[in-house]
């Protein structure tokens, strides 16, 4: 038998969390009722758990560092005594020696983990450490018990638009099948949408699996969401603030027509109800703030005017 730590794959310094993660992960994926009786999967899984049977005990451990025990958990320098039941679920070593033995992982009947006497010599039994990965094994659990097929994972990116507004996604499945996605309005950024019954199919009899789908929303160029509502920063003109007057705004829906009252200064807010996102029963509105742009070229007649204009009001006097 190989090293155990090599077997699950941790180092000898790993602690025994790091060893019951190892093993659980790799005692999930190779589970025998997971592959349908395959025989290398079975001898795989047999592997995993002795190699756990010796690291997951805290005394077995510590002879197995020390050099007292070897890999199969047989006193070091044993030649194959008649009658010892020393290695993993107490399979026979006679006459080989531990090199010669064969590992026997039986899932029922007498002298099993599962059945009747499955408590080997050294006290193990499987159910005590499968029971919380697969709800129990031996009498409790049956190997033709109905199981729920795979779930299938996707990662998915849609636009503020999107997920505003909801809409359909055509998704490609592992098996080769494709399904429509219904995305759904008002769909927040991080959210998981579960399409139930969509996944790999169930093993013996057992419901099928699930698609989840974790989303990640796009940033817009101009809208941000707070809640349910929409925040967008609108660029005025000097004359557009002073004396007023109606401005085209960009929503969801199509541009619409925004009066701005006279006098407005940066930072004024106006709001466009229902211009949020379409959350039923109650869509959220639109916050539109008001920033007043100067040209970006120079403007010789606005210059000439500011030159001339005899304006007296300090800006800053709440400041002093």
């Amino acid at each position: 038998m190989r090293d155990p730590y090599e077997i699950l794959g941790v180092s000898k310094s790993a602690s025994e969390a790091e060893i019951k993660k190892a093993f659980r992960g790799l005692a999930k994926k190779h589970h025998p009722d997971a592959h349908g009786g395959d025989e290398k999967a079975q001898k795989r899984f047999q592997e995993i758990s002795g190699a756990y049977e010796i690291l997951g005990d805290k005394e077995k451990r510590a002879k197995f560092d020390r050099g007292e025990i070897d890999a199969a958990g047989n006193p070091r320098g044993f030649e194959g005594a008649q009658g010892f039941r020393g290695g993993p679920f107490g399979g026979g070593g006679g006459g080989g020696g531990s090199g010669g033995r064969e590992f026997h992982f039986d899932w029922g009947g007498p002298g099993g983990p599962g059945g009747p006497g499955g408590e080997n010599a050294q006290g193990f039994r499987a159910e005590d450490i499968f029971s919380d990965l697969f709800g129990g094994l031996g009498g409790g659990r049956k190997r033709n018990q109905p199981r729920k097929g795979e779930d299938f994972a996707y990662a998915l990116t849609v636009s503020f638009d999107e997920a505003a507004k909801g809409g359909t996604r055509r998704l490609a499945l592992p098996d080769g099948r494709e399904i429509d996605v219904r995305i759904p309005a008002g769909l927040k950024d991080g959210q998981q949408i579960r399409v139930r019954g969509q996944g790999g199919s169930g093993y013996n009899g057992g419901p099928a699996g699930d698609v989840l789908m974790t989303v990640t929303v796009a940033p817009h160029p101009w809208f941000t969401r707070d809640g349910n509502n929409i925040k967008l920063d609108l660029p005025i003109t000097l004359k557009e603030a002073v004396l007023g007057g109606s401005v085209t705004v960009p929503t969801l829906t199509g541009p619409v027509s925004l009066k701005v009252p006279p006098g407005s200064n940066t930072g004024a807010v106006l709001r466009l109800k229902g211009k949020g996102i379409e959350a039923k029963p109650n869509p959220g509105d639109l916050y539109v703030r008001l920033v007043v742009m100067l040209p970006e070229k120079p403007d010789a007649d606005l210059k000439k005017f500011a030159e001339g204009w005899k304006g007296h009001y300090d800006p800053r006097a709440k400041m002093k």
